[in-house]
């Protein structure tokens, strides 16, 4: 399809209706599990007619990434250095752990490009994703050497927090397993529990996270 032209409404529903459907089947079964046959069929639409929007299953699975990446992204943006620092990095937690119960498939899509080794994604991490994260942590650190919280590694911390709170979406059937919830009722215990959890490690008073590096 020429990407130049505009698209008309109905082309515009139809790339929205394949990379709904290419959600669905690549969380589900991966980047090498999924078919072009699968993707189309899970749109309801044909083969070449999803060939029209998209020459190949890589074409979709970066659509979808890029995207995501969007996505993923506007919390860690949104962070205030002239807020409150652990109010800040604590409305952070909470947003990434809604992410997690509202975007399931979309962590799922994300943490199986990483763990593939980021083929198509790489540039982005080591670009946009590591400019944000550097810019941040700067941020982060500015507070600690501040004494507005504890004395940690704000690089860590981030990983921290996308390890605690990411992990109730890709590890979800492991979650359920054990503590068997009923509907999303476990997101309110999560949310209570790394809420308290990350004000104690952040509140200069506190216990103190790593040395600053």
């Amino acid at each position: 399809m020429n990407e130049a032209a505009p698209r008309t409404r109905i082309q515009k529903r139809n790339r929205e209706i394949i990379l709904e459907a290419a959600l669905e089947v690549f969380s589900a079964e991966g980047f090498r599990g999924a078919t072009l046959d699968r993707i189309a069929e899970a749109a309801g639409l044909s083969k070449p007619n999803l060939l029209y929007y998209f020459p190949s299953k890589e074409a979709i699975h970066v659509a979808l990434l890029a995207g995501l990446m969007d996505t993923w992204l506007a919390p860690l943006a949104g962070i205030d250095p002239d807020g409150d620092p652990v109010e800040e990095i604590l409305a952070y937690v909470r947003l990434k752990l809604d992410m997690a119960r509202d975007y399931p498939r979309e962590s799922r899509l994300f943490a199986q490009e990483i763990v593939q080794g980021a083929p198509r994604i790489l540039d982005q991490i080591e670009g946009p994703l590591k400019t944000l994260v550097d810019e941040k942590a700067a941020v982060i650190r500015a507070w600690a050497e501040a004494g507005r919280i504890a004395p940690l590694d704000p690089c860590h911390l981030i990983f921290s927090i996308w390890a605690t709170t990411q992990h109730y979406a890709d590890f979800d059937v492991q979650v359920r397993g054990i503590l068997r919830p009923e509907g999303e009722t476990h997101f309110d215990a999560a949310h209570a529990f790394l809420e308290g959890l990350f004000r104690r490690a952040l509140t200069p008073d506190g216990p103190a996270g790593a040395a600053i590096r």
